[in-house]
């Protein structure tokens, strides 16, 4: 989407006016949410990010079971899930891949997301909020998105999803990134949500958490922290 490229050049000029931008306009730009998480290996289920369709095959003859799902979606569009010698699988490469023009992610299967769903973490300046929000995919669906029909679940954080959180959520803080989701299948970060983090509502709501609250507080002390910029006081000075 190169109006949202564009988006985040105009942010970054309002940044180096001295702006605070939540998150980062370059981070927006670098963490595409499937890609970033090849950042950390040790965090994830065996992944393959290609448009060869060959590899694709030869990825599920080794899994038996994948997701697969294109760079750029969201709210579960387009995501599809293949066992070993589904006849539908040739024509799924060649629909995410545009018949090979375009990157796809495939993804081993995670069985786990069938009883424990596919859980938000939200990060609050590197920070998890102690409740993750699970949403259990519906009886009719394989996929864990609200906007598909899942069920939100809340639930306390484990002791693996502080560990994700500890491997990831420092990195992305120095790289100002303030708010972040990850996706946590059976252990494992399947996602790194920068853009549009949800869950906020259905937390607060049923675990009396104050997210919102958490995350101002963030941005007042990044604000407390930076030195007046001299072109801001300019400006204001017509």
């Amino acid at each position: 989407d190169t109006e949202y490229i564009y988006s985040t050049y105009i942010l970054e000029r309002a940044e180096s006016a001295g702006v605070l931008i939540v998150n980062r306009p370059q981070g927006l730009r670098d963490m595409n949410e499937k890609v970033y998480t090849a950042w950390f290996p040790q965090c994830c289920a065996p992944t393959l990010i290609t448009r060869d369709m060959g590899e694709m095959a030869a990825f599920l003859r080794e899994q038996r079971r994948i997701v697969c799902k294109p760079l750029h979606g969201m709210g579960g569009r387009s995501i599809f899930v293949l066992g070993e010698g589904d006849p539908n699988a040739r024509v799924v490469f060649e629909t995410l891949t545009d018949h090979g023009q375009r990157f796809a992610l495939v993804q081993r299967y995670i069985p786990d997301i069938v009883e424990s769903g596919d859980a938000r973490v939200l990060l609050v300046d590197g920070e998890p909020v102690p409740y993750a929000l699970a949403r259990i995919p519906s009886a009719q669906d394989h996929r864990g998105n609200l906007a598909a029909g899942a069920t939100g679940v809340p639930r306390p954080l484990n002791d693996r999803d502080r560990w994700l959180s500890r491997e990831i959520g420092p990195a992305l803080a120095a790289k100002g990134m303030l708010f972040v989701g990850l996706d946590v299948i059976g252990g494992f970060v399947t996602e790194i949500n920068v853009t549009s983090p949800t869950g906020i509502r259905e937390l607060d709501k049923q675990c009396g958490t104050r997210i919102g609250e958490l995350l101002i507080a963030a941005v007042e002390r990044h604000l407390a922290a930076r030195p007046r910029r001299a072109n801001l006081a300019a400006a204001a000075g017509g």
